[in-house]
Parts: structure tokens; sequence; C-alpha cells
């Protein structure tokens, strides 16, 4: 197992700060959580604890934006796109600030703090946004070099970033390409797209499925938007089904973001494996995941199920 895609944020984000000099930190009382404190240690004279006010966060962050700054926020997504939710769409993306919106603890691996802060939809909310880029590392690696290009690309940025630890997928070697996918196996059969957190089970799948002589193509979708659209059509011609998993709600994630790309291009049969429409709880994140039907066997089932519709 490697390690939690927050704390790859947490060394990067001390390692682009040396070089690059106007990148300023801010975050809401939760710096051991979100990993911003190694930031801190190393630059404190450019870390800002603004405390529990993540509405004052962004607008903050919003007004160094304007002076010139590089801003990156971190919350826990949930206070993150939730709470300040207002902020982030006129202060932030309506101007076209270029802040950089870190949030930690998403989805339902936060665990034992139960429904009130398991942010299941903050995807949804900030793709909807105008200005914004969404993006989804699925380990340290590619998380890493997700803040590497958010602190160079100008305009606002939402990264998703995990609390628990996630297997290395990638290493130093690998390279992030804004808005493409990462084709992770190659088959003919159908296609598993993922994101984030389920990556890893999406590639067990496909090997499961595999040792069946089910040949399943598996993409990484890191950037959830703006995505890769010739990578979703070209799936969808060669390979002729689907199947999404994410650790999100499947109402406004990668699901329908894949699901208008297919409608919109090539319409072939769909399953979406995510969170169905209800808040979760609290729990281990192992159990909850699989109360929740976000593992491999999930995907596994889902893809045997879009097969029979092709």
């Amino acid at each position: 197992m490697g390690k939690a895609t927050r704390e790859a944020y947490g060394d990067a984000l001390r390692d682009v700060g040396a070089e690059l000099k106007d990148i300023v930190v801010l975050d809401a009382d939760l710096s051991k959580s979100t990993k911003t404190n190694v930031f801190a240690k190393a630059h404190p004279e450019r870390f800002f604890n603004v405390g529990i006010a993540e509405q004052n966060l962004m607008g903050t962050a919003a007004g160094l934006a304007a002076a010139g700054k590089i801003p990156f926020v971190s919350t826990f997504a949930m206070f993150a796109a939730g709470r300040a939710f207002e902020q982030v769409r006129n202060s932030i993306c309506y101007p076209k600030l270029n802040v950089k919106i870190a949030a930690t603890h998403a989805g339902l691996t936060v665990g034992e703090d139960g429904a009130s802060h398991q942010a299941i939809e903050d995807i949804s909310l900030m793709r909807s946004i105008p200005n914004m880029t969404v993006i989804v590392p699925a380990d340290a690696a590619e998380a890493r070099r997700a803040v590497e290009f958010a602190a160079k690309y100008k305009g606002p940025v939402y990264l998703r970033l995990g609390r628990s630890s996630v297997p290395d997928l990638f290493d130093d070697s690998y390279v992030f390409e804004h808005g493409k996918a990462v084709q992770l196996a190659d088959g003919t059969d159908l296609t598993i797209i993922a994101t984030g957190i389920m990556v890893a089970p999406a590639k067990k799948a496909a090997e499961e499925l595999a040792a069946e002589g089910i040949k399943a193509r598996v993409l990484n979708i890191h950037t959830i938007k703006p995505i890769d659209k010739d990578a979703v059509a070209k799936a969808a011609k060669e390979t002729g089904a689907i199947v999404t998993c994410e650790e999100h709600s499947v109402i406004g994630g990668l699901g329908s973001a894949v699901a208008e790309v297919v409608v919109e291009t090539t319409p072939v049969p769909m399953e979406r494996v995510g969170v169905k429409d209800t808040f979760g709880e609290s729990g281990k994140p192992d159990e909850l995941l699989k109360k929740y039907n976000l593992t491999t066997a999930d995907i596994v089932k889902a893809a045997k199920v879009v097969l029979a519709r092709k």
C-alpha cells in the first residue's frame, strides 16, 4: 500500500513552494489533517491559518490572487465545496482568479467522521462552475504531478484528495497531462473508466475479468473537467460498453460526465459504480466501500451486466 494523496499533496506543496515564491498557503485550522503543515514548517512566512471560517478562507484567497499571489487553500472537501460554494463561485471562478482549492478527506473513506463529513457531491458541484478545472488523483505520484501542474496553471483548480492510503500505480517518471486520460490496460470487450481511489480496484477488476476471457480496457480519468472526450468516445466506439467507477455520487460526477460524452458521440450501454443517491454513515473505510458497493467485485459485476446489455 502506498500513501494517501493528501500526504503527497503536503510534500509536493512544500517542494513547489520552494521553487515558486508567489505561492501562499491558507488553511481553516486543519493543517495537520490536510498536510499543509508540511508547507507551514518549511515556509512559515507564507502560511496563513484563517481559523474555522471557510467562506473567509476563499475570500481571502481571492484577494491574494488578485494581488498576484498563487494561493493554495485547503480544508475538508465537504467544507471547501459545500460551505464555501458561493465564495468559490462568485469570488474565485466568476473573475477567473488563480486560486487552487486542494480539498482533502473527500468521499466515503473519511470513515468514522460519518455522513456530515463525507463529501460525495463535490465533483458535481465543482465541475458545474464555469472556469473551474477539476482534478482527482489516483495515487501519490499522480497527486504530486497534479500539484505541480496546478501551481503553474493560470486559473481556478479543484484538487480532490483523500484521507486513506491508496496503492501506488505510478512511479516518479509519471507524466501528468492535463485533460488527458491514462490507459492502464487495453481491451476490446468493454471499457472501465475510473477516477481517484477507484482506479486501483478498476485495474484489479480488469485482471479478474481477463482470467475469465473478458478483455477490459481501463482508463484513469484524473481530470474530470475538462474531460478527455476523445478518449471516452474512442473507448465507446471500439469496445461498445462502459463501466464508470467513482467514490462519489453517481449523480453529477464521473459517471455523469462520461455519460454526457457518450450520449453526444457514441451511445453505448453504460453502468455506473458509485454511491447510489444516498448519504454515507460512520464506519471504517473498507467496510463503507463494501457496503456502498465500491469494490473490485462490484466493478466485475457491473462489467458483466453491461456486457449482457451490449
